[in-house]
This record gives structure tokens, C-alpha cells and sequence, in this order.
């Protein structure tokens, strides 16, 4: 770490981006988007489509395959007033599989549309689900900052909260698309392995990839693993602080199974990561593991990985009890030495200890959360290249391929505003290599 992040002037990363040069709606065929190379500084293009003869045979690619659930509902009062609901996370239960799964009543944290005119009262809406007609309620509890507490019940124990998403719910593309929901976006705003719901903004890198494009990748040797990183809405949250210090991270969930964390181990603690939050599942991963190397009794709540944890885990130390630590990584003597001599520990160390709190604990996957946030200054650890879109002016996700690109943002961003590029969530794509790391 050269340079505290909390300083960092939002200011210093904005660039002009013309409405015109972002793309309201996908290509036709999603892998004959443009692609951006970069590379040890220099840029070039070509099409996705090409992207596996960028990629060598043995490679490890991570995805995130989360999906998208159509988080937002409307309900109109008896006045005439239209209240929006917009589903962020689960409350009761917390896990999304249970939720999705309630037959009666469930509970959300849930941005509120127009709710200066939802003082009192429940909202009621019906509609036909499986062919009966179900009539559906929101009552509004406590505020949570910006966000409420929305507790939801219907009145047929054959629906569940998933039937309940797909009926009364819409698809919520980006605001800054500027337009209405179509049909077609419910199948273009999901990537093509997507599998996990829980998601209300897509991991966009991801839209590119055709099965066409993902079997080329195996055929030539390059080996792929999923994570899940559900995302919120506040990936479009912008940064209205000078300084990033005053930027709140919204937190993500994340479930990473133990074959993938081993993969990872495998791989020398090095991947490819397919879009932003891949990238933030991978790299909080390496946080995870270093908590468990100071702290082997750590609890599930201490492997949160807060805002700042990396870069004052970057001025702190290992803690004493060294011995105990080697032992929770399963690694050698060597190590030992590595975490008693207070150096930093490898990624692959730091993903040992997971791996060994995961067995200790019977646990075949990992489910816990991240609020990390990635700016210049930040040590990437896991991450060897990123597969990207291009991100909006003061972005927290531009703050991220800035310190992934050692601040050479400028380059990239300048040639694809003169080259034609399309921009955000449905606009062309990049792969961004980083420099070999011992």
C-alpha cells in the first residue's frame, strides 16, 4: 500500500461520458460485443467471441452465478397514489433459498417509491399465480437508513415467494438506461449460466459469454469455477462524498463452495475473474482466510470483511500464536515462519485456512458476506486479469480497475470513448491483465 484510499478525490475519476455512448439495449448477439485488451500498459481490440485465444490452457476462470430476480413491485393505494417496492435483501428468513421458498409470509429490506404517500396502511394487490387468483400485502415496519423493513403475506400456502417474484414482480434494469422494463430484457439481463437467485442488478462482465464461447474456453484447457455474489443495489450507488472516505460499502453475500476453494488452492491462490464482483468474492476470500490465520477461533459474524479491513490489515501484523496459526493452515513450518515473522501471508495460505475452517466445521460451502471496498492503494492478492465492463464517471467499480491497472485507467477509458465503445451494463467489454506476481 502506497497511499491511504480514504483520501482518495472522487473528483479525480470522473471523464465526459455522452448519453448517446451508452447502450440501452444489448447487441443482438451477445458475444460480437467489442473487446478491449489490456495490456502491460498497451490497448488493442477485438470481439469477445475471440476472447479464448487470449486465455492460456490451464487458467482457472471464476464466474459469479448469480441471478437476477425481478426485485420490483408496484401497488397502488386507494387514492390512486403508486407506491414502488423494491426487494434489496431478506430479513425473515435471512437466507435467500428459505425466503424464496415461504408459502405465507416473508420479510425484506426494501427501497420505498413515493413513500411520502405510504404514511399507514398495508398495500394490497391481486393477481392470478398458477391459475388462482392470490391477493398479496406489504406492511411497512421500522426504517434501516435509506430502506424499510417490508413485511409481505398472501393467502394461498401453494405460492411461494419465488411465484410471488415472478407474477407481481419486475425485472430491475439499471436507472441509468432511462427506460422501461421490456420482455426481452428478462432473458438478455441474465447471464447465460446464471443459477442462483438473490441478485437485483446483474454481473454484467458475464453478459457476453454464449455456451459457444464458454465450450471454445474448455476445449482449449481453460478451467472454470463459479462463486455466488449477490448484488445489491447499491452497485449503482454514487459517490457523493469528495473523499471516498465518507462512501458507505453496501453489503454483498457471498457462498463459495469448498471444490472451487480448493480449485483456487490448486491454482497457486491465482484466477481470472469475471466481472467486478467476482473479483470483490475472490479477493475478500484472501481476508477471510487472513482472519482465520491471526484468529483460528474466529466466528462466522469476524469473517465479514468490513470496508477498510485490507488496508489496515496491510499496516497491522499477524498476531502471536503462530504456532496455533500454522496449524489452522495446514501449511508447513515455513509457514509458520511467514505468519510469526509477521510477513504477509500468500494467497494460498490464507486460502488453506478457510479450507481448513470449512472442514473443521463440515461446511461444503461458504456462505458470508463482504462490504470491501477496492481503490488505488489496494494489493490485489487472488486476481491475475479481470473480464470487465466499462463502469460510470466516479464509480467505486472505476476506483477498482484503477488500482487493478496502477492508475493507467485514463488509457483505457480514452481509447474506448474514441474507438466507439459501448458503455455499462449493456454496453462492449474489456480484459484487463495484470502484471506476474511472485
Amino acid at each position: 500500500m502506497n497511499q491511504d484510499p480514504r483520501h482518495i478525490r472522487i473528483s479525480d475519476y470522473n471523464y465526459p461520458l455522452p448519453d448517446e455512448r451508452i447502450a440501452k439495449f444489448p447487441l443482438s448477439e451477445r458475444d460480437h460485443s467489442k473487446l478491449l485488451i489490456y495490456r502491460h500498459g498497451a490497448v488493442s481490440e477485438s470481439q469477445f467471441f475471440h476472447l479464448p485465444e487470449l486465455i492460456e490452457a490451464g487458467e482457472l476462470m471464476v464466474f459469479n452465478n448469480t441471478r437476477v430476480i425481478q426485485a420490483r413491485m408496484h401497488f397502488r393505494k386507494a387514492t390512486g397514489a403508486l407506491i414502488e417496492v423494491f426487494c434489496l435483501e431478506p430479513l425473515l428468513p435471512a437466507d435467500y433459498a428459505q425466503n424464496f421458498q415461504q408459502t405465507a409470509h416473508t420479510a425484506w429490506l426494501c427501497l420505498v417509491g413515493n413513500l411520502k404517500k405510504w404514511k399507514e396502511g398495508t398495500l394490497e394487490r391481486e393477481m392470478l399465480v398458477k391459475g388462482e387468483t392470490v391477493k398479496l400485502s406489504a406492511t411497512r415496519g421500522e426504517c434501516r437508513g435509506t430502506s424499510h423493513r417490508i413485511d409481505f403475506a398472501w393467502d394461498n400456502p401453494h405460492v411461494t415467494f419465488a411465484d410471488i417474484l415472478e407474477v407481481f414482480g419486475e425485472l430491475p434494469i439499471p436507472p441509468y438506461l432511462n427506460r422501461e422494463t421490456e420482455e426481452s430484457d428478462k432473458e438478455s439481463y441474465q447471464t447465460v449460466y446464471s443459477k442462483i437467485k438473490g441478485s437485483v442488478a446483474a454481473p454484467t462482465a458475464g453478459l457476453h459469454f454464449t455456451p459457444q464461447v464458454l465450450d471454445a474456453l474448455r476445449a482449449k484447457g481453460v478451467e472454470t469455477e463459479e462463486v455466488t455474489l449477490h448484488v445489491g443495489a447499491g452497485t449503482f450507488k454514487p459517490v457523493k462524498s469528495e473523499e471516498i472516505e465518507g462512501h458507505e460499502m453496501h453489503t454483498e453475500y457471498i457462498s463459495v463452495s469448498r471444490h472451487t476453494l480448493q480449485r483456487l488452492i490448486d491454482h497457486g491462490g491465482r484466477a481470472i475473474a469475471v466481472g467486478t464482483t467476482s473479483v470483490r468474492t475472490l479477493e475478500s476470500l484472501y481476508y477471510m482466510g487472513l482472519t482465520l490465520l491471526r484468529n483460528p477461533q474466529a466466528t462466522d459474524e469476524e469473517l465479514h470483511v468490513k470496508q477498510w479491513q485490507p488496508y489496515a490489515a496491510a499496516s497491522g501484523s499477524c498476531t502471536a500464536n503462530s504456532a496455533s496459526n500454522a496449524a489452522v493452515s495446514g501449511s508447513s513450518a515455513a509457514a509458520q515462519d511467514v505468519v510469526g515473522n509477521q510477513a504477509e501471508p500468500t494467497a494460498v495460505e490464507a486460502l488453506q485456512a478457510l479450507a481448513h475452517y470449512m472442514d473443521l466445521h463440515g461446511l461444503e460451502a461458504l456462505h458470508n458476506s463482504t462490504q470491501i471496498i477496492i481503490a488505488p492503494g489496494y494489493k490485489y492478492h487472488i486476481v491475475k486479469a479481470i473480464v470487465t465492463n466499462f463502469h460510470q464517471p466516479q464509480s467505486t467499480l472505476l476506483l477498482l480497475v484503477s488500482a487493478f491497472v496502477g492508475g493507467d485507467w485514463h488509457t483505457i477509458y480514452d481509447y474506448a470513448l474514441s474507438h466507439d465503445f459501448r458503455f455499462l451494463s449493456y454496453g462492449d467489454s474489456s480484459i484487463l491483465f495484470g502484471e506476474e506476481r511472485d
